[in-house]
């Protein structure tokens, strides 16, 4: 790949980021409510107090220099001061990463081994009872509202024969007299959220690999390949697969910024201490900073991840590459 090609890539997301940045300040702001009513929740307060609770926060400054304090904290790693949690947003936000990154991280790897699986599988057995019956669980759990199977499993798993806790990421009130004990309770209550989501992933993806690889297959080289009398499974390997795999690469990425929609969900149902939740809960109280330094690693994170994408895209497929 030419540099040229690649500084251009860089300068593209650069744009988008500072595009992002602009419209996060003002995304939060159209929004109905008045943080300081969230704030102040003593209808008695005098007019005075709520003068000075808004200077405090800066919100007594006409929007375009409220809006260059904005500016200058994004380049200098100031986020503000949460309204709630009275702490900078980056100490709010920080604790929350872990808790969502093993979530999705261990869902997503889940997700892309199990959904390329019985994509290939369905694909290989086209037309067969093993296709059909993963074609119908993959456009169920495709379509399935993420909300709707969240209750679903708590209802049944959670209330019903209560195998797995209904909230938290931890027991509350529980010591631990080793490392081990800590991490088999997170393991014990990570295993539920974590197959809600990997469902809800597995059938996209299985989808996507399935309809990919059935086109691939109906290619003049995959003819050619067979006419050499070249072993079915070693066609489907060194063949068919890599190429149906380009398509899965871009959804993979551009997933990224999904699931932690789904995530929002996710964790607010099951109580977990991550992103989503925080974000849930700073929406309900109109913490705009907490929303917007949310919004902004998730936004840097997605358009870092399509870039790489991209990069990767280049160095795999000669035809966009030339």
């Amino acid at each position: 790949m030419k540099s040229s090609s690649v500084l251009q890539k860089i300068l593209y997301a650069l744009i988008t980021i500072i595009f992002v940045v602009i419209f996060n300040y003002f995304l939060f702001r159209v929004l109905p409510g008045d943080p300081i009513s969230m704030i102040m929740r003593n209808p008695k307060a005098s007019p005075e107090t709520i003068a000075h609770i808004r200077a405090s926060y800066g919100l007594d400054k006409p929007w375009y220099v409220q809006f260059l304090i904005y500016m200058k904290g994004m380049f200098t790693g100031d986020f503000g001061t949460s309204f709630v949690y009275k702490k900078p947003v980056m100490e709010v936000i920080g604790p929350k990463l872990i808790p969502t990154i093993l979530m999705l991280g261990i869902a997503e790897i889940i997700a892309i081994i199990i959904g390329i699986y019985l994509g290939v599988l369905s694909a290989w057995k086209r037309g067969s009872k093993l296709d059909v019956g993963t074609l119908c669980f993959s456009l169920v759990t495709y379509s399935m509202p993420t909300f709707w199977l969240g209750m679903i499993m708590v209802a049944v798993f959670c209330v019903n024969l209560q195998i797995f806790p209904i909230r938290g990421m931890t027991t509350a009130g529980a010591f631990y007299d080793s490392g081990m004990q800590y991490a088999g309770d997170v393991i014990h209550h990570l295993i539920l959220p974590v197959i809600t989501m990997s469902i809800l992933l597995i059938g996209e993806y299985s989808l996507t690999m399935r309809n990919t690889l059935i086109d691939v297959l109906s290619e003049d080289y995959i003819t050619t390949a067979r006419a050499k009398g070249f072993k079915e499974r070693y066609v489907l390997k060194k063949h068919a697969m890599p190429n149906a795999m380009l398509p899965m690469v871009t959804i993979i990425a551009i997933n990224l910024g999904l699931v932690v929609a789904g995530a929002v969900q996710i964790e607010t149902i099951f109580s977990w201490p991550g992103i989503g939740n925080l974000m849930y809960e700073s929406l309900s109280a109109r913490d705009y900073p907490v929303l917007q330094g949310i919004f902004l690693i998730v936004t840097v994170c997605v358009i870092l991840a399509n870039l790489i994408t991209d990069l990767i895209y280049d160095h795999i497929d000669p035809r966009v590459r030339n």
